[in-house]
Protein backbone atom coordinates (compact mmCIF):
# COMPACT_ATOMS: atom_id res chain seq x y z
CA UNK A 1 0.00 0.00 0.00
CA UNK A 2 1.46 3.61 -1.08
CA UNK A 3 1.81 6.24 1.65
CA UNK A 4 2.17 8.58 -1.36
CA UNK A 5 0.16 12.03 -0.14
CA UNK A 6 -1.29 13.87 -2.80
CA UNK A 7 0.30 17.02 -3.65
CA UNK A 8 0.42 19.73 -6.55
CA UNK A 9 3.69 21.53 -7.57
CA UNK A 10 4.62 24.43 -5.21
CA UNK A 11 6.98 27.28 -6.49
CA UNK A 12 8.19 28.24 -3.18
CA UNK A 13 11.38 26.94 -2.55
CA UNK A 14 12.34 28.32 -6.10
CA UNK A 15 11.30 31.71 -5.25
CA UNK A 16 13.23 31.78 -1.97
CA UNK A 17 16.51 30.51 -4.20
CA UNK A 18 15.85 33.72 -6.10
CA UNK A 19 16.73 35.88 -3.24
CA UNK A 20 20.64 35.12 -4.41
CA UNK A 21 19.47 37.75 -7.68
CA UNK A 22 18.19 40.23 -4.92
CA UNK A 23 21.35 42.87 -4.56
CA UNK A 24 21.93 44.98 -1.41
CA UNK A 25 23.16 48.20 -0.89
CA UNK A 26 21.48 49.35 -3.96
CA UNK A 27 22.22 53.39 -3.92
CA UNK A 28 26.32 52.46 -2.74
CA UNK A 29 29.31 51.52 -4.74
CA UNK A 30 30.07 48.19 -3.95
CA UNK A 31 33.98 46.94 -3.75
CA UNK A 32 32.20 43.20 -2.78
CA UNK A 33 28.50 42.56 -4.32
CA UNK A 34 26.02 40.88 -1.47
CA UNK A 35 22.96 39.24 -2.19
CA UNK A 36 19.95 38.79 0.20
CA UNK A 37 20.43 35.11 0.11
CA UNK A 38 24.42 35.55 1.67
CA UNK A 39 22.69 38.56 4.02
CA UNK A 40 20.39 36.19 5.40
CA UNK A 41 22.81 33.64 5.66
CA UNK A 42 24.97 35.81 7.56
CA UNK A 43 22.04 37.06 9.97
CA UNK A 44 21.02 33.67 10.99
CA UNK A 45 24.33 32.61 12.22
CA UNK A 46 25.02 36.17 14.02
CA UNK A 47 21.54 36.17 15.69
CA UNK A 48 22.19 32.14 17.06
CA UNK A 49 25.37 33.14 18.43
CA UNK A 50 23.73 36.30 20.05
CA UNK A 51 21.21 34.08 21.69
CA UNK A 52 24.30 31.56 23.06
CA UNK A 53 26.06 34.35 24.05
CA UNK A 54 22.86 35.52 26.30
CA UNK A 55 22.48 31.70 27.31
CA UNK A 56 25.82 31.29 28.34
CA UNK A 57 27.35 34.13 29.50
CA UNK A 58 24.17 36.46 31.02
CA UNK A 59 22.13 33.61 32.10
CA UNK A 60 19.13 34.09 29.69
CA UNK A 61 17.08 31.30 28.42
CA UNK A 62 16.54 31.52 24.98
CA UNK A 63 15.76 29.52 22.24
CA UNK A 64 18.83 29.73 19.92
CA UNK A 65 17.52 27.24 17.22
CA UNK A 66 14.32 28.94 17.01
CA UNK A 67 15.87 32.54 16.74
CA UNK A 68 18.38 31.44 13.70
CA UNK A 69 15.65 29.74 11.87
CA UNK A 70 13.37 32.84 12.06
CA UNK A 71 16.16 35.21 11.01
CA UNK A 72 17.02 33.11 8.05
CA UNK A 73 13.28 33.90 6.58
CA UNK A 74 13.43 37.77 7.86
CA UNK A 75 13.98 39.08 4.77
CA UNK A 76 12.16 36.80 2.44
CA UNK A 77 9.88 38.40 1.18
CA UNK A 78 11.99 40.44 -1.31
CA UNK A 79 12.30 37.88 -3.79
CA UNK A 80 8.61 39.89 -4.66
CA UNK A 81 9.21 43.29 -3.46
CA UNK A 82 12.81 43.65 -3.78
CA UNK A 83 15.42 44.80 -1.22
CA UNK A 84 14.25 49.39 -0.64
CA UNK A 85 17.86 50.94 0.18
CA UNK A 86 16.74 52.38 3.96
CA UNK A 87 17.51 56.02 3.55
CA UNK A 88 14.73 55.35 1.11
CA UNK A 89 12.45 53.28 3.31
CA UNK A 90 12.52 55.87 6.23
CA UNK A 91 12.78 58.88 4.32
CA UNK A 92 9.32 59.95 5.20
CA UNK A 93 6.46 58.25 7.00
CA UNK A 94 4.32 57.84 4.42
CA UNK A 95 6.67 56.04 2.18
CA UNK A 96 7.25 53.78 5.51
CA UNK A 97 3.95 52.87 5.96
CA UNK A 98 3.12 51.96 2.25
CA UNK A 99 6.62 49.69 2.23
CA UNK A 100 5.05 48.02 5.19
CA UNK A 101 1.96 47.33 3.29
CA UNK A 102 3.86 46.25 0.34
CA UNK A 103 6.19 44.16 2.61
CA UNK A 104 2.85 42.36 4.59
CA UNK A 105 1.24 41.80 0.68
CA UNK A 106 4.31 40.40 -0.75
CA UNK A 107 4.61 38.16 2.62
CA UNK A 108 1.31 36.63 2.27
CA UNK A 109 1.29 35.89 -1.46
CA UNK A 110 5.16 33.58 -0.96
CA UNK A 111 2.52 31.88 1.77
CA UNK A 112 0.39 31.33 -0.70
CA UNK A 113 2.31 29.56 -2.90
CA UNK A 114 3.12 26.71 0.05
CA UNK A 115 0.57 23.96 -0.13
CA UNK A 116 -2.09 24.61 2.72
CA UNK A 117 -1.29 22.63 5.12
CA UNK A 118 2.29 24.29 5.43
CA UNK A 119 1.03 28.13 5.74
CA UNK A 120 0.53 27.90 9.41
CA UNK A 121 4.29 26.98 10.17
CA UNK A 122 5.88 29.47 7.37
CA UNK A 123 3.72 32.27 9.03
CA UNK A 124 5.16 31.93 12.32
CA UNK A 125 8.24 32.11 10.84
CA UNK A 126 8.04 35.19 8.42
CA UNK A 127 5.79 37.90 10.50
CA UNK A 128 7.96 38.97 13.37
CA UNK A 129 4.60 39.66 14.96
CA UNK A 130 4.58 36.17 15.81
CA UNK A 131 8.20 36.40 17.20
CA UNK A 132 8.94 36.55 21.05
CA UNK A 133 10.76 40.08 22.24
CA UNK A 134 13.29 38.57 22.70
CA UNK A 135 13.72 36.92 19.64
CA UNK A 136 12.53 40.29 17.81
CA UNK A 137 16.06 41.65 19.53
CA UNK A 138 17.92 39.49 18.70
CA UNK A 139 17.15 39.26 15.20
CA UNK A 140 17.38 43.02 14.65
CA UNK A 141 20.60 43.10 16.16
CA UNK A 142 21.63 40.62 14.65
CA UNK A 143 21.29 42.45 11.07
CA UNK A 144 22.66 45.22 11.96
CA UNK A 145 25.69 43.75 13.22
CA UNK A 146 25.97 41.86 9.43
CA UNK A 147 25.17 45.27 7.85
CA UNK A 148 28.32 46.90 10.05
CA UNK A 149 30.64 43.83 9.31
CA UNK A 150 29.45 44.74 5.39
CA UNK A 151 30.95 48.66 5.68
CA UNK A 152 33.84 47.19 7.32
CA UNK A 153 34.74 44.36 4.73
CA UNK A 154 33.75 47.96 2.51
CA UNK A 155 36.40 49.91 4.19
CA UNK A 156 38.90 47.50 4.22
CA UNK A 157 39.21 46.86 0.37
CA UNK A 158 39.35 51.11 0.18
CA UNK A 159 35.65 52.07 -0.65
CA UNK A 160 35.41 54.99 1.65
CA UNK A 161 31.19 54.77 0.36
CA UNK A 162 30.76 52.84 3.67
CA UNK A 163 31.55 55.53 6.19
CA UNK A 164 29.02 56.89 6.91
CA UNK A 165 26.86 54.00 7.00
CA UNK A 166 29.65 52.14 9.50
CA UNK A 167 29.44 55.20 11.62
CA UNK A 168 25.93 55.20 12.18
CA UNK A 169 26.03 51.38 12.33
CA UNK A 170 28.05 51.62 15.32
CA UNK A 171 25.98 53.80 16.65
CA UNK A 172 22.86 52.33 16.26
CA UNK A 173 24.54 49.00 18.24
CA UNK A 174 25.66 51.02 20.86
CA UNK A 175 21.78 52.42 21.35
CA UNK A 176 20.55 48.85 21.31
CA UNK A 177 22.58 48.97 25.28
CA UNK A 178 22.21 44.70 25.15
CA UNK A 179 25.37 43.09 26.28
CA UNK A 180 25.17 40.34 23.82
CA UNK A 181 25.87 43.04 21.34
CA UNK A 182 28.73 44.14 23.57
CA UNK A 183 30.09 40.75 23.76
CA UNK A 184 29.78 40.46 20.00
CA UNK A 185 31.57 43.21 19.33
CA UNK A 186 34.24 42.66 21.73
CA UNK A 187 34.89 39.28 21.28
CA UNK A 188 34.55 38.20 17.07
CA UNK A 189 34.62 41.90 14.87
CA UNK A 190 38.45 42.32 15.30
CA UNK A 191 39.30 39.20 13.61
CA UNK A 192 36.69 39.70 10.96
CA UNK A 193 39.15 41.64 9.58
CA UNK A 194 41.98 39.25 8.97
CA UNK A 195 43.06 37.40 5.88
CA UNK A 196 43.09 34.03 5.56
CA UNK A 197 47.08 33.63 6.28
CA UNK A 198 46.57 36.21 9.33
CA UNK A 199 43.25 33.84 10.77
CA UNK A 200 45.54 30.86 10.12
CA UNK A 201 48.61 32.16 11.56
CA UNK A 202 46.38 33.06 14.68
CA UNK A 203 44.96 29.80 14.58
CA UNK A 204 48.48 27.89 15.29
CA UNK A 205 49.35 30.60 17.65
Amino acid sequence: MSNTVAHQNSPFIAYLSRLRWIKRWGLMRNAEPENVIEHSWEVAVIAHCLALIGNKQFGRQLDAQAIATAALFHDANEVLTGDLPTPVKYFHSSLTDAYRRIEHLARQELLNTLPQAMQDAYRQLFDESHWPKAHQQMIKAADTLSAYLKCLRELQAGNQEFTQASDQLLDKLGRYAMPEVDYFLETFVADCGLTLDGLLVKSEG
